[in-house]
């Protein structure tokens, strides 16, 4: 019951916070239209999110119709391109556990006691990308994103990568491969002689909002895209758009040269636990910017996830896996976002429902492929900054909530759930496909699910060239019966059963970027501590701090 209670507590403080916000009308964002917004005459905006400012785009990331190639006028034929190479290093991975297994600092039956060495990990990324594109005409545009991920030393073998220049040859992520495919689609404005309608088809970024369930996630080496169709109608108030993408096929592999009547990938058609012809996944999303009110941005959505995987594929780490098998989620949700004189704020709110399965109940019960879980989850985040635009260093000063329910009975299905009470509800909030690098903190410790975490954030611009960041951000469980998910989604820790602690630690980060060559070249360095709370003390037993830290160097033309 106190369980209960400060989930509803929170839930509520949450909703309260969220009202607030909109009521006084403030709310922030990464990339609408500044037109939009009411700014000191001669100004800008310079507090960009921390991706974008980490790579010198010459070509900007827009929500919709990129105006890639700006750089090259060569007939209707344009390129671009960018490589990042980066370091980065993480002390006490487990805070003073033992090296994680599969993401995880322990399992639901066990408890990961200290060894007396903690786990240290240090290797370096490299990552390029070059984009060709041709316009048929003014209104018809190709383009395609070639993007090579490399890992330095990868390769195993002898000579190790001195002799191998074709990818992983141990076959990580099932190609043996590095080279891949971002971005590959068509662009057709003006569709069917509609003035501001649009369609782009093939493989391609979404990014809407501020990247909190889509987001392009450049700080991964690879990054999201998708493959689907996006609609787009435009008008000087608003701007619409409505999608669906296929996020996984099930009996078709990649490169399959033919569809129908093919054979099936995995396992039998419809067999229990086994992926066969309608074991697909999908989005539709239908996404508004409304700017017609001064200053404001006003952003309504709806999207559905349906993952029609059978039980059993991708369900092993309890009810909040991230992309659940065997579900049917809507999500329906709106940001606010403000941006008038000195002041900036953004609040967004979504509430997710519907209904997902899972194979087995405590006692290893079979439920066969029956949605037996109802859904409930909320989410809030919330930003009000301050910009001393009138200061030759242009200093901000901004406040944080975020919050993304939890659910008390996440590994019931485990070994140490509930004995006969079985699983009802799959309440942890779904991340999507988020940057969560530029939310809650730095050192990707927690992903917007189960999550309560108020921080404060100052940003300065010492010179043209120069963006310093520091970032102070205190990192709780929402539900202390679910689990700690770190910013890719997993899980990080399983919660014991019986655990009452929810604070994680409290996170330090500090980050410096300089920009070369106008914004063509630029080198980031950025350091994180977590000092550890009473939650990893109970739930791991050990009270270690973890160290984090990199430096990149990238260039874009």
């Amino acid at each position: 019951m106190r369980s209960i209670q400060g989930r509803i507590g929170w839930a509520s403080a949450a909703t309260f916070f969220s009202a607030a916000v909109m009521a006084a009308g403030l709310s922030f964002g990464t990339a609408p239209a500044q037109a939009a917004f009411e700014l000191p005459e001669g100004e800008k905006i310079t507090n960009v999110p921390a991706i974008p400012r980490a790579i010198p785009q010459k070509e900007a990331y827009e929500l919709y119709d990129p105006k890639i190639g700006k750089n090259f006028d060569l007939k209707n034929f344009w390129i671009r391109a960018d490589l990042r190479v980066r370091p980065e290093m993480r002390n006490g991975v487990c805070f003073g556990g033992g090296s994680p297994t599969g993401g995880a600092c322990n399992s639901p039956t066990t408890k990961a006691t200290a060894t007396g060495k903690s786990a240290n990990d240090f290797y370096v990324q490299q990552m390029t990308r070059l984009g060709i594109g041709y316009d048929v005409s003014p209104d018809v545009n190709f383009y395609m994103e070639i993007i090579d991920s490399a890992v330095w030393g990868a390769n195993t073998g002898a000579g190790g990568d001195a002799l191998n220049h074709n990818g992983d040859n141990r076959g990580v992520n099932g190609n043996g491969g590095r080279l891949g495919v971002r971005a590959a689609y068509m662009l057709v404005r003006n569709f069917a002689g509609v003035q501001g309608l649009s369609v782009k088809a093939g493989r391609q970024y979404i990014v809407f909002g501020n990247h909190s369930l889509f987001g392009h996630f450049d700080w991964a080496n690879t990054g999201f895209s998708h493959d689907g169709v996006m609609l787009q109608y435009s008008t000087k108030s608003f701007d619409s758009y409505l999608g669906w993408f296929r996020t996984q096929e099930g009996d078709l592999a990649q490169a399959a040269p033919v569809g129908s009547v093919a054979g099936n990938t995995v396992g039998v058609a419809g067999g229990v636990g086994q992926p066969g012809a309608t074991s697909d996944a999908d989005m539709l999303i239908f996404y508004n910017q409304i700017k017609s009110v001064p200053g404001f941005l006003i952003e309504p959505y709806y999207f559905m996830y349906k993952n029609a995987t059978p039980n059993g594929v991708n369900e092993g780490q309890g009810l909040g896996t991230a992309k659940h098998s065997n579900q049917t989620r809507h999500s329906v949700g709106n940001r606010i976002e403000m941006r008038k004189g000195n002041f900036d704020a953004i609040n967004e709110v979504t509430y997710q429902f519907g209904s997902m399965g899972d194979s087995t109940q405590p006692g290893g019960a079979s439920l066969g492929n029956q949605k037996n879980l109802h859904i409930s989850a909320f989410a809030t985040r919330n930003w009000i900054g301050y910009t001393h635009y009138q200061s030759s260093w242009k200093p901000r000063l901004a406040f944080n909530f975020d919050y993304a329910s939890g659910d008390g009975r996440a590994n019931c299905t485990s070994a140490t759930g509930t004995s006969g009470t079985g699983c009802k509800t799959a309440n942890t909030f779904e991340n999507m496909f988020p940057t969560n690098h530029i939310h809650m903190g730095y050192m990707d410790v927690q992903a917007w699910k189960n999550m309560m975490s108020p921080s404060v954030n100052f940003q300065a611009r010492p010179t043209k060239d120069d963006h310093i960041e520091v970032w102070a951000t205190s990192l709780n469980l929402a539900n202390s019966q679910d689990n700690w998910y770190r910013g890719s989604q997993g899980v990080y820790v399983f919660s014991k059963n019986g655990n009452t602690k929810k604070h994680i630690g409290d996170e330090l980060d500090v980050a410096w970027t300089h920009m070369f060559m106008d914004g063509k070249l630029a080198f980031q360095a950025a350091y994180g501590h977590l000092f550890a709370g009473s939650y990893i003390r109970e739930n791991l037993g050990t009270s270690s701090n973890q160290d984090w830290a990199y430096v990149q160097l990238w260039m874009n033309f």
